[in-house]
C-alpha cells in the first residue's frame, strides 16, 4: 500500500509553468524599468504637474504635457523624478524607444518656471528625449524675459535635446496633430486624468493579482503533492474532501479574477463600445493590449493548475480506491476462507440413503450460504479489472489479489461440484444396496417357506424350483452389476462400514445357485426319508 503521494513530474512541471507566467506579467508591465507602482505615487501623480495623455508625435513618439501649474519649482526633486519615471515606463518599449516629446505649457506663468522645467528635464528625465516644445508665456515682459534667457540656456539645452519655442497654440498645430492633443492645447483629444489614474491603478492591481495568484498556486501546488496521506479510509476520505473543497474555492477565486479582468477591458473599452465613431487613445489600446495580454496569463495559470489538479485528484482518488478495494479484499477473503474452511468439514459420505440425503440437502445449504461471498469476491475482481485497466498507479499490487480471489472461488466451486459427485454416487450405492438387502430377504424368506414334505416327490420339487425361477427372475428388475463392475464404480465409496454390507449384495449374486441348489437338496432331502 503507498500512503506517499507522489505526482511524478506534475509539481515541477506546475512550477516551471507559473514561473513562466510570473515571467511574463513582469514583461509585461516592465518591471524590470518601472520599480514604482501608481499607487505607490498617487498623490504625486493627482497633483497633475505632468500628464502622459496618449498623444502620439508624427513618428509615433509618446508625448507628455507640462500643464500650466503653479507652483512647479516647488516640487520636490524625488517626486518629480518618481513621476517622470512612471510616465516614461507606461508606453510600451516600442513607443518608448522612438523618444518622448514634451510640451511645456507656460502661457500663464514666467520664465522662471520654464526655467526650473528645463533643469529638471535636463537633469532628472529617465527616458529618450526627441523633442522639447514650450509655449512661452503671454505676457509681454515674461516672454521678453524668456527670449532673453532661452538665448543665454539654448547652446547648453541643444547639447541635450532640441528645443523649440513657440508663440501660440495654432503654432504647436503645425507639428503636433490636433487629435494627438488636449482640449487645453487646442486639441480634440479626450482626456480625463482621474479616468486616466484609476484604470493604471485598476490594471496594475489586476496585473499584481493575477501575479499573485501565480505565486501562490505554486505554494499551494507544493504543499498538495507532498501530502502524507492517513493509513484510514475514513482519514483519507476527509482529506480527498478538503483537497477538493481547496480546490473549488481555487477555482471559484480564478474564475472571479477573471471576470474582473473582463469587466476592466470592458470599461476601458466602453467609449468606443458606445460610440462608434469614437476611437481609442494609444493610452487606451495600450491598456487594451495590456490587460488582454494579462488575462492570456491568467488563463495560462488556470490551465496550468487544472492539469496539475487534475494529476492530483486522479492519484488522490486513486489511493482511496486501493484503500478500499485491499479493505474490502480483506473481508471478502476472510468469508471465502471461512466458507471453504466449512466446505472441508464435509467429509462424510453417508452411511444410508438417509444420511446421505440429509448430506446433500446441509451440502446444498452450504452452497447457497457462498453465493454471497462468492458474487463479492467476482464482483470485487471486476473491480480490480477496471482499476487496471484505467492505469492504477498500484496496478503490480492490485492484479495477484483479483487472481487469488477469483483462485478461491474456482476452488469453492470446484470443490462443491466434487462433493455432490460423491454424495450423488454414495446416494446411488446406497440405494442398491438397500434393493439389494431387500431381495436377499425375500430370498432367504422363500428358502425358509419351502415345506420340506413338498420335496417328497419330483412334482413337488419341481413346484418349488418353479417358485424360486420366477423369484430368480425378479432379480432383473434391480439392473445391478456384477462385483467387478461394482467395484469399479464405487471403490472410492467402498469405506469400511459400506464395505460390512457388501457380503449382502454378493448374496445376490450367488443367489439363483443358492435357491437353486436348496431346492435340489431339499427334494434329495426328502426321497432319503
Amino acid at each position: 500500500m503507498l500512503f506517499w503521494l507522489k505526482e511524478d513530474m506534475a509539481p515541477q512541471e506546475l512550477t516551471r509553468r507559473l514561473a513562466a507566467v510570473i515571467t511574463h506579467i513582469d514583461e509585461i508591465m516592465q518591471q524590470e524599468i518601472r520599480p514604482l507602482l501608481a499607487v505607490d505615487i498617487i498623490e504625486q501623480l493627482h497633483r497633475q504637474f505632468a500628464i502622459l495623455s496618449g498623444g502620439r508625435g508624427k513618428d509615433g513618439a509618446p508625448i507628455i504635457t507640462f500643464p500650466e501649474f503653479v507652483g512647479f519649482k516647488h516640487i520636490p526633486d524625488e517626486d518629480f523624478l518618481n513621476v517622470m519615471t512612471y510616465l516614461t515606463s507606461v508606453p510600451s518599449a516600442e513607443a518608448a524607444s522612438i523618444g518622448f516629446v514634451i510640451v511645456i505649457d507656460r502661457r500663464m506663468d514666467k520664465w522662471s518656471s520654464i526655467k526650473a522645467s528645463l533643469t529638471r528635464i535636463a537633469v532628472a528625465f529617465p527616458g529618450n528625449l526627441q523633442l522639447i516644445f514650450i509655449l512661452r508665456p503671454s505676457s509681454f515682459i515674461q516672454r521678453a524675459i524668456t527670449d532673453i534667457g532661452i538665448k543665454y540656456y539654448r547652446d547648453e539645452f541643444k547639447r541635450k535635446v532640441p528645443i523649440i519655442m513657440l508663440n501660440s497654440i495654432s503654432d504647436l498645430h503645425d507639428y503636433i496633430a490636433k487629435s494627438q492633443l488636449t482640449e487645453d492645447l487646442g486639441g480634440t483629444l479626450e482626456y480625463r486624468h482621474s479616468q486616466w489614474i484609476s484604470h493604471r491603478t485598476a490594471i496594475e492591481n489586476f496585473a499584481l493579482t493575477v501575479k499573485t495568484t501565480a505565486q501562490m498556486l505554486q505554494t499551494v501546488g507544493s504543499r498538495l503533492s507532498a501530502t502524507e496521506l492517513p493509513r484510514g479510509m475514513v482519514s483519507t476520505e476527509e482529506l480527498f474532501v478538503l483537497h477538493t473543497r481547496q480546490w473549488d474555492k481555487l477555482r471559484d477565486e480564478l474564475k472571479l479574477l477573471g471576470k474582473q479582468g473582463a469587466m476592466l477591458l470592458s470599461c476601458i473599452q466602453e467609449p468606443a463600445t458606445k460610440n462608434p465613431t469614437s476611437k481609442l487613445n494609444a493610452n487606451e489600446l495600450e491598456n487594451v493590449a495590456t490587460i488582454e495580454r494579462l488575462l492570456v496569463q491568467l488563463d495560462e495559470t488556470e490551465k496550468a493548475f487544472s492539469q496539475f489538479w487534475s494529476k492530483h485528484h486522479l492519484k488522490l482518488n486513486q489511493c482511496l480506491q486501493l484503500q478500499h478495494f485491499e479493505h474490502k479484499f480483506c473481508e471478502v477473503k476472510l468469508a471465502l476462507d471461512n466458507l471453504l474452511a466449512e466446505q472441508a468439514e464435509f467429509t462424510d459420505l453417508g452411511d444410508s440413503v438417509m444420511r446421505v440425503e440429509q448430506l446433500l440437502k446441509e451440502h446444498e445449504k452450504l452452497e447457497g450460504k457462498g453465493q454471497e461471498p462468492l458474487e463479492k469476491a467476482q464482483l470485487l475482481a471486476l473491480i480490480g479489472d477496471q482499476l487496471i485497466q484505467s492505469h492504477h498507479y498500484a496496478a503490480d499490487s492490485i492484479r495477484p489479489k483479483c487472481a487469488e480471489l477469483r483462485h478461491l472461488c474456482d476452488d469453492f466451486t470446484n470443490e462443491n461440484r466434487k462433493k455432490y459427485d460423491m454424495l450423488g454416487k454414495s446416494l446411488e450405492l446406497h440405494r442398491q444396496l438397500d434393493k439389494v438387502s431387500h431381495w436377499c430377504e425375500a430370498g432367504i424368506y422363500l428358502l425358509a417357506s419351502q415345506a420340506v414334505d413338498k420335496c417328497q416327490s419330483r412334482e413337488g420339487v419341481d413346484v418349488a424350483l418353479n417358485d424360486i425361477e420366477a423369484f430368480l427372475d425378479t432379480a432383473k428388475e434391480y439392473q445391478l452389476p456384477s462385483p467387478k463392475e461394482f467395484y469399479n464404480q464405487f471403490e472410492l465409496m467402498l469405506t469400511l462400514d459400506v464395505k460390512v454390507m457388501l457380503p449382502g449384495y454378493f448374496d445376490f449374486v450367488v443367489g439363483k445357485e443358492a435357491l437353486r441348489g436348496g431346492g435340489e437338496s431339499a427334494y434329495c432331502l426328502g426321497k432319503s426319508r
